[in-house]
């Protein structure tokens, strides 16, 4: 298929650009329709909710509010009355408003407080807060305001308001593009092989956006799916595309045309993407084990837009490819492979230091990268989860103010009532009981209606209080029985209480059916016991920071008001199930990418410390680019306005982080380095009965000159590189090869000129040296039982006899 979207270029784009265009058209036509469906089955809150519903059937639009409050003398006074009641009758003349309550009408003395310093007025919608103009609430917002003068302060709270507050739509995936560009441009150095994913990204996210849309019309989609879902795409695209254009810039590199670069990357890094998209899709369907109607739409979102990533990188991303041909490369690099010719494979610089770092110093790194780990995970064991609203706004921001002028006025709970709903009359024990009861400020019974009564209970303390949680929980399971009546507790507050119990049930259920899921489909690939199991582990660990790193932020408020997303709170109840699966595929994701290398060459050599090294020397620049690209597109996020948003994007962000440059970079390759070969354990019998995943393609037969390496016993082949005058060579790359130019293994002579490679078993190899001013040497070497000691001496000029240029 590579193949043919590489020679059919103009098509496959034109396909694209069609499904796009299509899809945004019927898109404009449909509009959307997401809903925001909470409810749980068989809990208390979601009978309280039915019987509302049958209680008052028609559904008016949005209710707001707006609140003022003076400094001196009181809200009656005729100073502010001749400022504020002409902005409500304008606001109640509006197009688009349907009711405005009045706190100087004769039923409003309730809406003054006790005080009389603070009033507000209730603005009834005619629509649903989605469905409201943004004009129309700006222009809300703007007459009420105008009434402020010196000592009167006006703001206004609720959900069609605080829209006009969110910020352009686009702005958070633009700067997590452009910050992703950057990394790309410097990882890359070329502008055409820069864009490569970022237009593959968007075609994928912006088709998964689109569908997502219109799927809102046949299920079920929160609103913040498609927030969810723009995160994880551009993330997953971005990364997608940045492994395959890395491979085939690599191949033509090394002396292949890019069109047999492109099906190469393809066969390998594509069918690697194509494992990896998969895991994710897999980790995001472990949701539907949770059961609940809010998730199954978050699911639908974020999968569909990353088999639509998946789908670009290894449809349009070849045609791209085919379109660049060799422009995917530098200027430099193209100058430099025209005069030089194709570069060796090697693994050098940062990363090879590093690595072999880590194998002679296993034990002390992963020491290290626990107890980092642990540290960030403490905060964890406090999480809360509950729900946010408008009081965890940024203090500058009108619903905020609103927000908090209520709760001055009229206690803290106003701003999250509760609804005790009666199927018949209310018995009048109930009602005394409720006021009686510790935690409760206001008590008011509502005239029953179509047989059901609700009586309105206001806490003493906030919506997100755990003490209201507390009050909740004696309403239910003390003054209702003891009353005798059937009654249900409802209201948002309770809702999301309910919601949060049934998460903390059910997660443990959630997190076991991932993890099996993500420890069969790596046992099958890399036919290994200890791999899957380590990476499960690592899952967990990574989990558990950066959920520690969430609560510090958001729970703790260290640094809330510093990135712009409000006051502290409690962490959102449905946040852990959407995070940990996107954690666990992003995790499954850089393991494959990482183990599949250390796989490949241990299935070469059967040397489990060279295939650690290799395997991370090789991978880590990659992969670390990848992390840093997730890093800058989910951080983006914080920018979104919507706090949900901002915590998956800050703890998405920390996930990641931890997991590539502590995780995969230090304690993974530490771990496999000390377990050694039983890292690649599996017993007979149950290798017989897996089925075949072959994440990296099936080898070409090997030249008829070279000979395999057969099983036996490992050894080393050592020694010096000195000049002819003596003198030690440091920095020379020496690589031991099979007699078909199958490197085996690479290393760097030390400053005393001395080297050691890793032999597989007995056999004739080729021992090559290259060094700067001194040329290439190579030479053929004779392994026996024991290690062989062999020292290079490097001239200028032509190759010594019985030897050859490394490079001809």
């Amino acid at each position: 298929m590579a193949r043919w979207c590489y020679r059919h270029r103009l098509v496959v784009l034109l396909l694209w650009v069609g499904a796009v265009f299509g899809l945004g058209a019927a898109s404009s036509a449909a509009g959307t329709n997401y809903a925001n469906v909470f409810s749980l089955p068989n809990t208390d809150s979601t009978t309280a909710y039915d019987l509302m519903e049958k209680a008052f059937p028609e559904r008016a639009g949005d209710t707001d509010t707006v609140v003022w409050k003076v400094d001196d003398g009181s809200v009656r006074d005729e100073s502010v009355r001749s400022r504020i009641e002409p902005a409500l009758e304008e606001i109640g003349r509006m197009k688009g408003v349907g009711e405005v309550t009045d706190p100087y009408a004769a039923q409003g003395a309730a809406q003054i407080s006790r005080d009389g310093r603070i009033a507000y007025a209730q603005i009834t919608f005619t629509e649903q807060a989605n469905a409201v103009p943004i004009d129309l609430a700006e222009d809300v917002v703007d007459t009420a305001q105008a009434a402020e003068r010196g000592g009167l302060q006006v703001e206004l709270g609720g959900q069609a308001i605080a829209r006009t507050q969110e910020p352009p739509q686009g702005i958070a995936e633009a700067v997590g593009i452009l910050a992703a560009a950057v990394v790309l441009f410097l990882a890359f150095g070329s502008l055409f092989a820069m864009l490569l994913p970022i237009v593959v990204a968007i075609a994928g996210v912006g088709t998964g956006m689109i569908a997502t849309m219109l799927m809102s019309h046949v299920t079920d989609v929160p609103e913040v799916a498609p927030l969810l879902g723009s995160l994880i795409g551009l993330g997953v695209g971005i990364d997608y595309a940045l492994f395959i254009v890395t491979r085939h810039r690599r191949g033509i590199l090394r002396g292949m045309k890019p069109e047999e670069a492109a099906v190469t990357a393809l066969n390998t890094s594509g069918r690697a993407v194509l494992f990896a998209g998969g895991t994710v899709c897999i980790a995001l369907a472990g949701m539907l084990v949770m059961n609940m109607r809010f998730l199954d739409g978050v699911v639908v979102a974020t999968s569909l837009t990353v088999v639509l990533s998946v789908l670009a990188a290894i449809t349009l991303l070849p045609a791209l490819l085919g379109l660049l041909g060799i422009r995917v490369l530098s200027r430099r690099q193209r100058r430099r492979l025209a005069a030089a010719g194709p570069e060796p494979a090697e693994a050098s610089g940062l990363a090879a230091r590093w690595s072999s770092y880590v194998q002679r110093r296993p034990r002390p790194v992963a020491a290290l990268a626990l107890v980092v780990m642990a540290v960030l995970a403490i905060p964890v064991l406090s999480i809360r989860l509950g729900a946010t609203d408008q009081g965890n706004h940024q203090e500058s921001t009108t619903t905020r103010q609103a927000y908090d002028l209520l709760a001055e006025g009229f206690g803290p709970g106003f701003n999250g009532p509760l609804q005790v709903v009666v199927e018949g009359d209310a018995p009048a024990g109930l009602v005394d009981g409720i006021r009686s009861t510790e935690g409760v400020a206001q008590v008011a019974a509502v005239p029953p209606a179509n047989g059901v009564t609700v009586i309105q209970v206001v806490p003493d303390t906030s919506p997100q209080s755990e003490q209201t949680d507390q009050l909740i929980d004696r309403l239910r399971d003390d003054v209702i029985p003891q009353s005798g009546a059937e009654a249900h507790v409802g209201g948002v507050t309770a809702v999301f209480k309910d919601f949060a119990a049934v998460t903390g049930e059910r997660l443990p259920y959630f997190v076991a059916t991932i993890i099996a899921l993500g420890f069969l489909l790596l046992l099958v690939a890399f036919r290994s016991l200890v791999v899957p199991l380590t990476a499960a582990l690592m899952n967990l660990i990574a989990a558990a920071a950066s959920f520690g790193v969430l609560v510090a932020i958001f729970q703790w408020g260290w640094g809330t008001e510093l990135i712009g997303v409000g006051k502290e709170g409690p962490i959102t109840s449905f946040l852990p199930v959407i995070m940990l699966s996107l954690l666990f595929g992003l995790s499954m994701d850089y393991q494959v990418f990482l183990v599949s290398r250390m796989h490949e060459e241990w299935v070469h050599t059967r040397d489990n410390a060279r295939a650690v090294r290799v395997g991370l020397a090789e991978t880590s620049r990659v992969i670390n680019s990848a992390a840093l690209i997730m890093i800058c597109v989910f951080s983006a996020f914080v920018l979104s306005g919507d706090m949900e948003g901002a915590m998956a994007g800050i703890g998405l962000a920390a996930a990641v982080a931890l997991d590539a440059f502590i995780l995969r970079t230090a304690l993974v390759p530490a771990a496999m380095h000390m377990l050694g070969n039983s890292n690649w354990w599996l017993p007979n019998w149950l290798e017989s009965r897996l089925p075949h995943l072959a994440v990296e393609p099936k080898e070409e037969a090997p030249v008829a000159e070279e000979e395999p390496v057969v099983a036996g016993r490992a050894s080393v082949v050592h020694g010096f590189i000195r000049t002819a005058d003596g003198e030690p060579v440091e920095g020379a790359a020496v690589t031991l090869l099979t007699k078909g130019g199958r490197q085996l293994d690479r290393v760097t002579s030390l400053a005393d000129g001395s080297y050691i490679v890793s032999v597989p078993a007995s056999g004739t190899y080729l021992l090559a040296t290259t060094a700067a001013s001194y040329g290439s040497r190579a030479g053929q070497v004779v392994v026996t039982d024991g290690p062989l000691v062999y020292d290079v001496e490097l001239a200028e000029g032509e190759p010594a006899e019985g030897e050859v240029d490394a490079v001809n």
